[in-house]
């Protein structure tokens, strides 16, 4: 092979393989279900800004939709979220399809708009024709729970999940939050998601005061009881009728709940006397 030969086949390489170099990868591919047999696949090119009104922003992308299933789809509508850095939701958008067999694909533009550029997505299915009944899984929705204070321990259904402010998966159905922390009411909040509720919905809950003081200490304990005496070197508090001494050394900080003074109940009137 002479020199110029050689020049040739190499251009002839590179010719052949830039193109498949400057393919742009999928941005973000969807699979749902998440869980259990895949069923459908869906891929989303780069999302091009293409115009904007105020603080909303109008994004399209192209859009693959593949049948990963053994039968055809005749019909299915998804909700598409998409999310920023911080997991807010942003944006929203209708997906369908129709008539995609079994190993199809389809590709359609979407367009989007959203208050910013989104960093994530989330999928929803809002209609799923029969034959993918057995294949849908339970709806669940995502929330956020929180407390007034913050730190609550929160239980969803009876079970612990942590601490506020939380974000919690749950079904379609009724279901009952339950907060405690210490020094404050523990109190319980029922809430109920409907089939069309969708995820991005919060739930605050405002603890109610105790009837103790609250005293906080530098090992990160907590202390409800009544705060009786300070001093100079310690401080007395009376937990469960119990009192108990302290250095002061150990307190970080002392919350005193508002107490009414108890009026004095006066004597009763002496009977006049009679002569």
């Amino acid at each position: 092979m002479t020199r110029r030969e050689k020049v040739w086949s190499i251009v002839g390489i590179l010719a052949l393989t830039v193109p498949a170099l400057a393919k742009d990868p999928p941005a973000q591919v969807l699979v749902w279900p998440q869980t259990g047999s895949p069923v459908l696949r869906f891929s989303f090119a780069k999302f091009k800004e293409v115009g904007s009104v105020g603080n909303e922003r109008t994004f399209m992308t192209e859009t693959t939709a593949q049948n990963l299933w053994n039968k055809a789809i005749s019909q299915a509508s998804f909700s598409l979220y998409l999310f920023d850095k911080n997991k807010t939701r942003i944006g929203e958008a209708n997906l369908s399809v129709s008539n995609v067999g079994p190993g199809e694909t389809v590709k359609f533009e979407t367009t989007i708009a959203a208050s910013g550029p989104p960093a994530s997505l989330g999928l929803v299915a809002r209609y799923l024709p029969p034959e993918l009944g057995p294949a849908a899984p339970l709806k669940k929705v995502s929330i956020t729970v929180n407390s007034v204070p913050q730190g609550a321990t929160l239980k969803v259904d009876s079970d612990e999940v942590g601490s506020t402010p939380k974000i919690v998966q749950v079904a379609v159905g009724k279901h009952l939050l339950e907060f405690s922390k210490e020094g404050f009411n523990s109190g319980k909040f029922p809430f109920e998601i409907g089939p069309d509720d969708a995820s991005g919905g919060s739930v605050s809950y405002e603890l109610g005061a105790s009837t103790h003081d609250t005293i906080e200490m530098r090992d990160g304990s907590v202390l409800s009881g009544d705060l009786v005496s300070v001093s100079a070197m310690d401080i007395v508090v009376r937990v469960a009728g119990k009192d108990q001494t302290y250095d002061r050394k150990q307190i970080k900080r002392i919350m005193l709940v508002q107490r009414e003074r108890e009026q004095p109940i006066p004597a009763p009137a002496a009977a006049p006397s009679h002569p």
